[in-house]
């Protein structure tokens, strides 16, 4: 019998087999109905001709690679004149069962926040809260294993953030964004796993960033050019990170802390402003 030698693993294998992945429930929309016919942030533009037939092509690849993970995928009707509604992160933020619902900033998203709240009530969910204050769900709250991250500059009012941790009952932190390309938090940022995180600091006030270096110092610091194509605005589960393919940069930095990145091309969805997180609404219950 020939036994192999036994040798040291590599920091990264390491790494990897600390890894680990934790299935998730997810809501997403199908886009249906999804057109760029106006401007609310500097992504969109209506002369883009954006393709639905390849948005909903890139989408349902999306959507497979969620399943392929072993995530649970629940879906949102789509309703008609509601061309972003595919963007179902923006629809409510969900922490132990309990539901903050969506304020819409623009009055193009408004309809949004009432059909996104009617889903959770038809499914299931009991203690949910119509907020006073404009909030554009898990666009602009990133949940982690002992406080909220919370955006606010462009969509988000930062009553919002006391209001949701009054309601959710969890520490939530204030962060401003001052770039107007990453108008949510979830275009800066994404949590890795439950106690980390992944960002761009260009996105932030100087007193932002402060916080973020001090509440995380071994953060992964992405470089502009993967944010501007919106590389951040990815999903982790542990282990594996759904990440838009053109983040060449951030990828290659994923995989040296033992990641495992499943790159998805959304560049038609990416014309209004979204990618993979954008499309994702957790379920956490």
């Amino acid at each position: 019998m020939t036994v192999s030698p036994v040798t040291e693993p590599t920091p990264l294998a390491s790494a990897v087999q600390k890894r680990t992945a934790r299935p998730r429930r997810f809501l997403m929309c199908p886009p249906e109905h999804f057109a760029v016919t106006y401007a609310i942030n500097p992504w969109m533009d209506p002369a883009s001709g954006a393709d639905r037939a390849r948005a909903l092509a890139q989408w349902e690849r999306l959507h497979e690679a969620y399943l392929e993970l072993g995530h649970q995928v629940e879906l949102i009707e789509p309703v008609e004149g509601l061309p972003d509604m595919v963007f179902a992160a923006n629809g409510g933020l969900v922490v132990d069962g309990r539901v903050y619902g969506a304020r819409f900033r623009h009055p193009q998203r408004r309809p949004e926040g009432p059909a996104y709240l009617e889903w959770f009530r038809r499914n299931g969910f009991t203690e949910i809260l119509e907020p006073a204050h404009v909030n554009e769900g898990e666009g602009d709250f990133a949940v982690l294993d002992g406080l909220i991250l919370a955006g606010t500059g462009f969509r988000t009012e930062q009553a919002a953030h006391t209001e949701a941790q009054e309601h959710l009952g969890r520490p939530v932190v204030t962060l401003r964004l001052v770039d107007p390309r990453f108008y949510h938090l979830d275009t800066a940022l994404f949590p890795l796993g439950d106690d980390n995180i992944a960002y761009y600091p260009g996105a932030f006030s100087p007193g932002s960033r402060a916080v973020l270096q001090r509440l995380f110092p071994d953060a992964l610091v992405a470089e502009e050019a993967d944010a501007a194509v919106l590389g951040l605005n990815a999903v982790c589960d542990g282990r594996h990170v759904v990440i838009n393919a053109e983040a060449t940069g951030l990828i290659a930095q994923l995989r040296r802390r033992g990641f495992e990145p499943v790159p998805v091309d959304l560049s038609e969805l990416r014309k209004a402003g979204g990618g993979p997180k954008c499309c994702t609404l957790e379920l956490r219950v």
